[in-house]
């Protein structure tokens, strides 16, 4: 890992528009566009959960509205100082996130925060709205989403609409990769923050028993944290581990998919017909640091990434990584071995035998998960995003 590209990150400056910075800490912000928190899959809920916390702490008053059929603790109603808002959203792919967040504008008309703060280019479709109801709004752009696989043509057309009401109709508009800020620039002529995902891990790791309960060894399985979707391509890495031949190895595949599709079901069928494939479901808190901590080598083989919080976690703790050759996961300079040929199954073989055979020592993880803690802290991504 290149050392001088994680310092440039952190030396990215602000530019707020006035109306927002306006705002001192100690408003009210409230954040919409996302299933819940805390303990919700999905990339967007991370990052939310981790910049809530962190806001609050600065001094903020946070409120997130989530969508009451993800929250996994129904009657709750506040986390860490964060107040957590559920709203009614149907559980249904191409409608849940408009139908909430037009309920979650309404919601915010009502209540009137300092800031609205709407996540993802899906739910930037009701800015317009927001603006008519005289609040004053902030978009980040977590990815590219008319770019997943899983839509059709209308849903891109509706995506593409939503990134352009969110990139010229906001008061204030903040990237989580260099390479969105820079296109959105070039393409709508406003200005956007690039501020990235960070990552929170655990000095110490709570024994949860789940590593005796998968059936799996310390560093001796391979580990992908990802939803079951098709952008994320559990089924090229499942290919790659079979090639592989080792009978002592495992692959352990962490995350579930939200709604019951053709692709789910190929990755069940796949992990069943494969010796050594364990699929672990959605895991969160120390669970999943547990698998974190103790796996060989973290893969992320996808085709789709906005700034890829997975990847970003397994670096922090310490372990050798693989990632697809996209953009989203290049732009963080990691070594060239640390790189794959997107969809090349036969050439990912070859890298994770490569990488098994020539595990990184006990205190070359630590340097690298310091290295990685210094450069991506969320307390830092939070002071970024509330300047």
């Amino acid at each position: 890992m290149q050392s001088h590209s994680l310092s440039s990150q952190e030396n990215q400056t602000a530019r707020v528009d006035d109306s927002v910075a306006a705002v001192r800490s100690g408003g009210r912000i409230m954040m919409l566009g996302l299933r819940g928190i805390p303990g919700v899959q999905g990339g967007v809920e991370k990052h939310v959960e981790m910049l809530a916390g962190r806001l609050v702490a600065q001094g903020w008053q946070v409120e997130v509205v989530a969508r009451s059929p993800y929250l996994p603790q129904p009657g709750l109603r506040e986390w860490n100082g964060v107040r957590v808002t559920p709203l009614w959203a149907p559980r249904r792919a191409s409608l849940e996130a408009l139908i909430h967040t037009f309920l979650g504008v309404l919601y915010a008309g009502f209540r009137r925060p300092d800031i609205l703060h709407i996540h993802a280019i899906g739910p930037s479709l009701m800015v317009p709205l927001a603006r008519l109801f005289g609040l004053k709004v902030v978009v980040t752009h977590h990815g590219y989403d008319y770019d997943r696989q899983k839509w059709g043509r209308v849903a891109r057309t509706g995506l593409r609409l939503g990134e352009r009401f969110g990139m010229r109709l906001s008061h204030a508009r903040i990237a989580v990769s260099g390479d969105i800020a820079r296109t959105m620039d070039a393409s709508h002529g406003v200005a956007v923050d690039f501020v990235p995902n960070g990552v929170a891990v655990a000095p110490g790791t709570v024994p949860t028993g789940i590593l005796d309960e998968l059936g799996v060894e310390r560093r001796r399985y391979v580990l992908l944290a990802a939803r079951v979707v098709p952008e994320k391509r559990q089924s090229d890495l499942i290919g790659a581990f079979a090639r592989l031949g080792d009978p002592d190895l495992r692959l352990v595949l962490a995350g579930d998919a939200e709604h019951e599709s053709a692709y789910a079901r190929e990755v069940r069928r796949l992990a069943a017909e494969t010796p050594g494939v364990v699929l672990a479901g959605f895991q969160t808190g120390d669970r999943l640091a547990e698998l974190f901590a103790n796996a060989a080598l973290f893969v992320l083989p996808s085709s789709h990434e906005g700034m890829p919080i997975a990847l970003l976690e397994a670096m922090a703790y310490g372990l050798p990584v693989l990632a697809s050759d996209i953009v989203a996961n290049k732009e963080l300079k990691l070594p060239g071995r640390d790189y794959f040929p997107l969809g090349d199954i036969d050439a990912l073989a070859a890298a994770m035998a490569a990488r098994i055979a020539d595990l990184p020592g006990e205190d070359a993880m630590r340097a690298q998960a310091e290295e990685v803690g210094r450069a991506y802290s969320w307390s830092s991504i939070a002071g970024r995003t509330g300047a």
